[in-house]
């Protein structure tokens, strides 16, 4: 069964920085898509950043220039650079597989127990 473990979360002051890791099991990982997501109280489920099977990164709008998204098979691991954090990038963050539909990302159903992200002011 694919299971997907993340981890690096913590608590920093905003503008710190924090790096999240994926680590993946159960799948051929270098033929995934991948996506980190985020989730806070109160809002839905939203896409932060992907990456291709060959390496090529998406990230949403109200990340860019903080996050960078990248990905090493040989570990079968993904991983989330996040840079100058703000207040509103607390949430759980998870990451997923995901294929391209259309104009947008879906992910599969084997979603991880995500990773606690918390930005003091």
């Amino acid at each position: 069964q694919v299971q997907l473990v993340e981890s690096g979360g913590g608590l920093v002051q905003a503008g710190g920085s924090l790096r999240l890791s994926c680590a993946g099991s159960g799948l051929i990982f270098s033929a995934v898509n991948m996506a980190w997501y985020r989730q806070s109280p109160g809002k839905q489920r939203e896409l932060v950043a992907t990456i291709s099977r060959s390496g090529t990164t998406t990230y949403e709008d109200f990340v860019k220039g903080r996050f960078t998204m990248s990905r090493d098979n040989a570990k079968n691991t993904v991983y989330l650079q996040m840079n100058n954090l703000k207040p509103e990038d607390t949430a759980a963050y998870y990451c997923n597989v995901v294929i391209r539909h259309s104009e947008t990302w879906v992910p599969s159903e084997y979603w991880g127990q995500g990773t606690q992200v918390s930005v003091s002011s």
